[in-house]
């Protein structure tokens, strides 16, 4: 049982959440909230950790009495390399936020857009439009039974690929470009997976928009949402809902 102090004995399990600002997210704190209500003597770190030294700090993961941890949006692909194993969906996305210490070896996995998945079919969500193609793409589409998604990319060659690889069939896709006017509000949801710097060419978004950015980093969909009244949701906007999930992972 954690002691009331929050104390760290050698008996504690202990988890890291790894990010630039990973002390200013909420995270760490709603974690340890979660474990104390539950008399669960496991505790979760916040370490700020410099894209330089990632790798260092992961590698050293494999010899030390850190059990695994959370890996936050600006890092999910840089772990990868560093895993000795993954599951599937890792393989097939590129992208990590969760890992765990099995011995001196470190096994990688996917929890986030499970999460966001469960929440958007809990929301009744349906009709989805997706920008770019880039990981949480991927693992989203992994995870699309029961949606309506159209795929939206400024390169039409770089989404035929994608459907390709991720065996997508009779996909509908679309460009989308500064020269052409966009208006979703025939969706219910637009995702931005993209790293276009501008959506300026959205003339108008459904009543929800949504994107894994955290609340540190720079949202371009966010802005557009906020020049056309439309509500925005961050990563840190589910915080709750991938904090409960997180808790399941780590006690299983």
């Amino acid at each position: 049982m954690m002691n009331d102090d929050n104390q760290i004995s050698r008996q504690t399990k202990l988890f890291g959440f790894i990010g630039v600002e990973a002390g200013q997210s909420r995270f760490s704190a709603i974690m340890n909230k979660k474990f104390k209500a539950n008399d669960d003597d496991t505790m979760i770190i916040p370490m700020n950790i410099r894209e330089d030294d990632l790798y260092f700090t992961v590698s050293n993961m494999k010899k030390s009495q850190v059990n695994g941890a959370v890996i936050s949006s600006e890092f999910v692909t840089d772990v990868v390399d560093i895993l000795d194993s993954s599951s599937e969906m890792v393989k097939r996305t590129g992208m990590c936020d969760i890992l765990y210490r099995e011995g001196e070896t470190l096994r990688g996995d996917i929890f986030s857009v499970r999460v966001l998945s469960e929440h958007l079919k809990d929301m009744m969500i349906n009709k989805i439009a997706i920008i770019g193609t880039n990981h949480y793409a991927k693992a989203f589409s992994l995870l699309a039974c029961g949606f309506n998604i159209s795929y939206f990319n400024d390169s039409l060659e770089e989404l035929m690929a994608f459907t390709v690889e991720m065996e997508l069939q009779d996909a509908d896709i679309n460009r989308i470009a500064d020269d052409i006017s966009v208006d979703f509000s025939g969706f219910d949801l637009v995702l931005d997976f993209s790293d276009l710097t501008s959506l300026s060419m959205i003339e108008k978004l459904p009543k929800l928009s949504m994107d894994m950015k955290n609340n540190k980093q720079f949202s371009v969909l966010k802005n557009r949402a906020l020049e056309l009244n439309a509500e925005y949701v961050s990563y840190d906007g589910i915080i709750e809902k991938l904090t409960d999930k997180a808790y399941i992972e780590i006690k299983k």
